[in-house]
């Protein structure tokens, strides 16, 4: 692309090149931009290079001021508001294509360059993945070779010239970048998440809508990583605890909202026994307080920068929302018990039930009392039978169930007969309920695949599931999970639902499948990485940096005394290497050397040996040369070689008047 570029006039080629750039910069954000927005974008970036390739003149300062006026308006009806993160990042975006069309001298450029790299940055306000992160450099990397070609002014310099003293710059400033990204103070980002409505997306929700919901689409990105510390649990036993639902209005179950008084609800009362499992959660930002943890989980995980705390129904939830990625440790222990052992009042949240909804379910709860042996049968044999029903009676688990009507419960147990597991748990309880047996849902994460490459546990938002607890007369809260009633591959090792596969994912499944695992677990175990060090790169591990190196019990200050003074001993250092430079060569063989580099860079064949007079017979060739180029270089031969030595105030002279020399005219 470069070498095509390279045959277009100059001022074609340096247009065309940049657009391309400042479409490569906005690609990134056209999902989440206002459609007319990246219309008009993408509109105003091909009319700026029709222009250019046309070499005509540029549209009136009305047209500019009438885009303007439409974008303003266009912001303004998308989000009812100029300011904030979506409505800022829509018109700067708006006002970098805008300005295109007023290019017509380098300050405008440079201004381009400058909403160019702050449109850029404004990418990671969406997005901080290993993707992101990649196409943000190429962004770099094209804005910064505009950049440099723009300080080249004078002749043809070809744009890979411009890319290679590009890429040096980054890698110049490697160093300061690492320095300043490890000492530099953490900002928490400034962005969330938005919810969903009639297609719903797997994943976890602050409530449970039943039968709302036509048809879910499995979403397949990343919840969690989890890596265990020894022999993890098994597959079908890994359920991780998220918001517990114990009110339900008919329609949608919520938290509990107890009449009781706080001294007459139910507190966890958790006792556990037996071996313990140990953990670090990698939990993926989504703006939730919800901390996913193994039931049982007695202690607090250890997360630096929140404090968590865990509720009477044992789900652990941090003091705030976490709108980043977030790394925490937690031990677990399989066997345990919580929740009274005997009938307490507070058990009376869990059987109510909303007048008017659901009669047929309400009459097979009768109906199973009047069952031989379930007339006065305990909670046990009441689960054993309602489960028998889901094994035995033709139910089936599906993402695509339709819309519910009024009565939920009574469509699944009788018409439907189908439902994802939201469906089966919500059922179920409500049937227990009517069975008099206490009982409330429980959403989380249920399983996990491990990656072979890094050996972590990888939870994703498809392994969102909804299970239901009932209470037990001497056992206290006890899990059970409807939905491995109907499709026990659910909760183990096989027959999962998974995601339709994009093209690229079934090409290689067809050429081989296994290799295609292969591939998606590398790239998953890199992502992890760049996760882990990167993303989670969090305060408490800027302290520990500076534990490590010395300090006792560090704090701010120490922490800006490490960086202010790896600044200054950077910059000492590369200016006593430029100093070590200058007086380490001739001076008057470096400025021969600048004046060889500047006239290939015009297009001539210079020899690394070639004397300034043999310069000046290559500057005689070409009829376009400018004289006083031929000049300036036999006034360098006369100050080396003359009768009379000249002075270094003449070799400055000759250094400055080299910076404007212009080897060709204008």
């Amino acid at each position: 692309m470069l070498q095509r570029l390279n045959h277009l006039p100059r001022d074609t080629r340096d247009t065309l090149f940049l657009l391309g750039v400042i479409a490569w910069v906005i690609l990134p954000q056209v999902d989440r931009l206002p459609w007319w927005c990246s219309l008009m974008a993408g509109a105003v970036l091909l009319w700026r290079g029709v222009l250019a390739w046309g070499s005509r003149p540029l549209p009136s300062r009305w047209w500019l001021l009438g885009l303007l006026a439409l974008a303003t308006a266009g912001t303004w009806m998308s989000y009812r508001t100029l300011l904030g993160r979506d409505a800022g990042v829509t018109f700067i975006v708006v006002l970098l294509a805008l300005k295109t069309l007023e290019m017509r001298a380098r300050r405008d450029a440079f201004v381009i360059f400058f909403l160019g790299f702050f449109t850029m940055l404004s990418n990671f306000f969406f997005s901080q993945s290993l993707l992101t992160a990649a196409a943000m450099v190429v962004a770099l990397l094209g804005l910064l070779t505009a950049l440099v070609n723009s300080h080249m002014p004078v002749g043809r310099p070809p744009l890979l010239q411009a890319a290679r003293t590009a890429g040096w710059m980054v890698l110049a400033g490697a160093p300061i970048m690492a320095a300043l990204f490890m000492l530099f103070p953490r900002i928490a980002p400034l962005w969330g998440l938005p919810g969903d409505a009639m297609s719903g997306r797997s994943g976890l929700s602050g409530q449970m809508q039943v039968g709302t919901i036509a048809s879910l689409a499995l979403d397949d990105s990343i919840a969690m990583r989890i890596r265990f510390e020894g022999t993890p649990p098994r597959q079908n036993d890994m359920y991780f605890r998220g918001p517990v639902f114990s009110s339900f209005d008919g329609r949608e179950w919520r938290p509990l909202r107890s009449a009781f008084p706080q001294r007459m609800q139910l507190q966890a009362d958790v006792a556990v026994q037996g071996p313990a499992y140990s953990y670090q959660v990698t939990l993926a930002a989504n703006n939730r307080p919800w901390l996913m943890v193994l039931d049982a989980t007695p202690q607090a995980p250890e997360i630096a920068g929140y404090r968590p705390s865990m509720g009477p129904d044992l789900q652990w939830q941090t003091d705030q929302p976490m709108p980043d990625l977030v790394r925490y440790r937690a031990t677990s222990y399989p066997d345990f018990r919580h929740g009274p052992a005997r009938l307490a009042v507070g058990l009376q949240d869990y059987v109510d039930l909303p007048p008017g909804f659901n009669p047929r379910t309400l009459q097979l709860a009768a109906d199973l009392r009047r069952q031989p042996g379930l007339a006065t049968a305990g909670a046990q044999a009441l689960v054993n039978a309602v489960m028998d029903k889901l094994r035995t009676g033709g139910y089936e688990y599906t993402l695509d169930p339709g819309v519910y009507g009024t009565h939920t419960a009574d469509e699944f147990w009788f018409d439907r007969k189908a439902g994802f597991c939201e469906h089966i748990a919500s059922s179920f309880v409500l049937l227990m309920r009517a069975l008099d047996v206490p009982a409330r849902v429980v959403t989380g994460y249920q399983g996990g695949q491990i990656n072979p490459v890094d050996g972590f546990w990888t939870v994703r938002q498809s392994d969102a599931h909804a299970w239901a607890e009932v209470w037990m007369a001497g056992r206290g809260w006890v899990r059970v999970d409807p939905t491995s009633a109907v499709s026990p591959g659910r909760t183990g090792s096989f027959q999962r639902l998974v995601p339709e596969p994009s093209v690229f994912a079934q090409a290689l499944n067809t050429v081989s499948p296994q290799f295609s695992l292969n591939l998606r677990a590398l790239w998953e175990a890199t992502n992890n990485r760049w996760n882990q060090w990167v993303l989670n790169y969090t305060q408490a591990k800027q302290m520990d940096l500076l534990r490590n190196i010395g300090f006792s019990a560090p704090d701010w200050q120490d922490l800006s005394t490490v960086l202010i003074g790896l600044i200054v001993s950077a910059s000492l250092t590369g200016a006593g290497w430029n100093w070590w430079q200058r007086h380490r060569q001739d001076p008057w063989l470096r400025l021969l050397q600048d004046a060889r580099q500047r006239m290939r860079a015009q297009g001539f064949t210079v020899h690394d040996d070639s004397t300034p007079r043999a310069l000046v017979a290559l500057l005689q060739t070409n009829p376009q040369a400018a004289a006083h180029a031929t000049a300036w270089l036999l006034r360098l031969e006369g100050w080396r070689y003359a009768r009379q030595t000249g002075s270094a105030h003449d070799l400055r002279t000759l250094r400055k008047e080299l910076t404007s020399l212009q080897w060709l005219r204008p």
